[in-house]
C-alpha cells in the first residue's frame, strides 16, 4: 500500500486554483511508494486554514501521510491520523495552531518565500504612490483640475526615494524581498527579527531584535509591517509608536491587521501627521464600510490580494511542494519548516 498525499488546492478563486496541469505535475513527481489524490471539490484560498473543510477532503485525508492545502482546519487535521507533513499554500499559519497540531508532531511547512517576489513589488508601488503624489494627481484627475501648486509649492509632498529610511518590522522571506527592491532604489533598510545574531540578509544595513526598534521609529520615514501574526506582535504598531514615527512617514501593512492599531493610524493620517499607508490587510476583514480608511485620500488599500501573481505563483509553489515531498520521501530536513511553538 502506497503513502498518499492529499491535494485540496481547488481554489474558488482563480488565480489561486490548481490547473489540470499542475494536477498533472503533481502525480508525475511521486515519488517511489507514494500516490496523489486530488480533492477536487471547491475549497477557500482565503486565510490561513480556518475555513471549514469540504466533504470530499474531509474522505481524502482518512488514510494521508501529507496534505497540501491552504492551510489547513481542526476539523480536518483530527480526520487525519496519519499525518505526517502539513504544507500551506499560504504564508501565515494563524488558523493551523490548534492545540492538537502543535502536541502532534506533525511537520509544517508554509510559501512565505514563494510569495515574497510580488508582495515586495506591491509594497514598492505603493510606497512611490505617496513618494511621488501619484495621490494628489489621482484626485485632481478626478475634479478634472490642472493645478501644479500641490507639486511645486512650498508645501509639496513630492521627494526622491532615496531620501528614505526604512525600518522593516519582520526580516523573513517577504522582509528581506522588500529591503532589497528598496535597497536597490537607494533606501536605507534596518531590519528586525527575533534572532539578530543570524546575520544581516542582503538589502538591510542591520538586522535589530525585538527589544531594540522602537529606538529607531523617530527615524525611520518608511515603517513596513512584514512579519509573522503572532501572540507577541499583536498590536506591535501602536499609537505611541506612530506619534513617534517623523512627520510625513508612510505605513506599510501586508503582515496581518492584528499587527497594527488601525484607529490610531486613521486618526494620525487624518491629521496630517502621517504622510500616507499602504494597506493590504485588516484587522477585520472584509473592512467595514464604516472604517474611516475608505474615506481617507491619503489611504491605498487593498483587499488582502498582495500576493497575486497568476502566472508565477504555481510554478514556484509547485517546485517547493514537490522539492519538500522527495526530502520527505528520502528523510532529509523540510525547507520552509514553521516552528509551531512561535508560530511562523
Amino acid at each position: 500500500m502506497s503513502s498518499v498525499l492529499v491535494a485540496d488546492l481547488r481554489a474558488k478563486a482563480p488565480v489561486w486554483r490548481l490547473s489540470d496541469e499542475g494536477a498533472r505535475r503533481l502525480v508525475a513527481a511521486a515519488p517511489e511508494g507514494w500516490s496523489v489524490r486530488i480533492v477536487e471539490a471547491p475549497t477557500i484560498s482565503d486565510g490561513d486554514g480556518g475555513t471549514p473543510p469540504s466533504d470530499d477532503a474531509m474522505k481524502a485525508v482518512a488514510d494521508a501521510e501529507a496534505y497540501v492545502g491552504f492551510g489547513m482546519s481542526r476539523d480536518l487535521f483530527l480526520a487525519a491520523p496519519r499525518l505526517r507533513w502539513i504544507h500551506s499554500a499560504a504564508a501565515g499559519v494563524g488558523g493551523l495552531l490548534f492545540p492538537e497540531l502543535r502536541s502532534s508532531g506533525v511537520i509544517v511547512t508554509n510559501s512565505a518565500g514563494v510569495h515574497a517576489e510580488p508582495i515586495a513589488e506591491h509594497v514598492l508601488g505603493g510606497i512611490l504612490h505617496f513618494v511621488r503624489a501619484h495621490d494628489v494627481a489621482s484626485e485632481l484627475q478626478r475634479r478634472h483640475e490642472w493645478a501644479r501648486e500641490p507639486f511645486v509649492g512650498a508645501h509639496s509632498p513630492v521627494r526622491e526615494l532615496s531620501e528614505y529610511r526604512a525600518l522593516i518590522l519582520g526580516a523573513g522571506g517577504i522582509g528581506r524581498a522588500i529591503a532589497r527592491k528598496l535597497a536597490a532604489l537607494g533606501v536605507a533598510c534596518v531590519g528586525v527579527r527575533r534572532r539578530p545574531e543570524l546575520g544581516t540578509p542582503a538589502g538591510f544595513t542591520r538586522v535589530v531584535g525585538a527589544d531594540a526598534w522602537e529606538a529607531l521609529v523617530p527615524e525611520s520615514d518608511l515603517l513596513v509591517i512584514s512579519a509573522p501574526a503572532t501572540p507577541a506582535t499583536h498590536r506591535l504598531v501602536t499609537a505611541p509608536v506612530l506619534d513617534r514615527l517623523p512627520h510625513g512617514a508612510i505605513v506599510v501593512n501586508v503582515a496581518r491587521g492584528s499587527l497594527l492599531d488601525e484607529a490610531a493610524l486613521a486618526e494620525r493620517i487624518a491629521g496630517g501627521a502621517i504622510r500616507g499607508a499602504v494597506l493590504d490587510v485588516f484587522e477585520r476583514e472584509p473592512l467595514p464600510a464604516e472604517s474611516p480608511l475608505w474615506e481617507l485620500p491619503s489611504v491605498l488599500l487593498t483587499p488582502h490580494v498582495s500576493a497575486v501573481s497568476p502566472h508565477r505563483f504555481w510554478e514556484r509553489e509547485l517546485s517547493l511542494v514537490i522539492d519538500n515531498w522527495r526530502r520527505l520521501a528520502s528523510g532529509a530536513g523540510l525547507r520552509n519548516v514553521v516552528d509551531v511553538g512561535q508560530g511562523y
